[in-house]
C-alpha cells in the first residue's frame, strides 16, 4: 500500500466509505463524486497504479467483484444497463493512481454519454497498428 494514495487510506480504513462489498483482496464503495446513482469502484486492497500492473489473479477476481457490483445494481437499484470501465494514465482519464474498475450503473434517459467519435484511418494504417499490437503480446 502506499502511504499517500487515497484509495490505499480507504481500503486501511483511514478515511470513511460507503463499502458495498469487501474481502481479503478487494474493497468496493460508492464513488463520492458519482456519474450516476450507484456509481461504484472496485479497488484491488494492494497497490498497482493501473491494470497493466496489476497481477492476473487479482485483476480477474476485481472483474469478478464487478460483475457481481453490476448484477446488483441492475436487480436491486432498478438499473436497466452497466458500464464497466478502467481508465490507464492520465490521458485516459485516470485521476487516481491506483487501479480500480468504474462500475457505473445505467437508466433509460439519464443523460450520462460516452462517446467514443469513430476515427477513419486506412487500410494500410489499420495493418500497420495490427502487426504492432501483435508483436507486444
Amino acid at each position: 500500500m502506499s502511504d499517500s494514495c487515497i484509495f490505499c487510506k480507504i481500503a486501511r480504513g483511514e478515511i470513511p466509505s460507503y463499502k458495498v462489498y469487501e474481502d481479503d483482496v478487494v474493497l468496493a464503495f460508492l464513488d463520492v463524486n458519482p456519474s450516476s446513482r450507484g456509481h461504484t469502484l472496485v479497488v484491488p486492497k494492494e497497490h498497482f497504479d493501473d491494470m497493466t500492473k496489476c497481477p492476473k489473479d487479482i485483476l480477474d477476481h476485481c472483474f469478478e467483484v464487478a460483475q457481481l457490483i453490476a448484477q446488483a445494481q441492475i436487480k436491486e437499484l432498478g438499473a436497466t444497463g452497466a458500464n464497466v470501465l478502467t481508465n490507464i494514465g492520465k490521458s485516459a482519464g485516470q485521476s487516481v493512481r491506483h487501479f480500480h474498475i468504474h462500475v457505473i450503473p445505467r437508466y433509460d434517459n439519464d443523460g450520462l454519454k460516452l462517446a467514443f467519435p469513430p476515427k477513419q484511418l486506412e487500410d494500410k494504417e489499420m495493418l500497420l497498428i495490427q502487426d504492432s499490437i501483435s508483436k507486444g503480446l
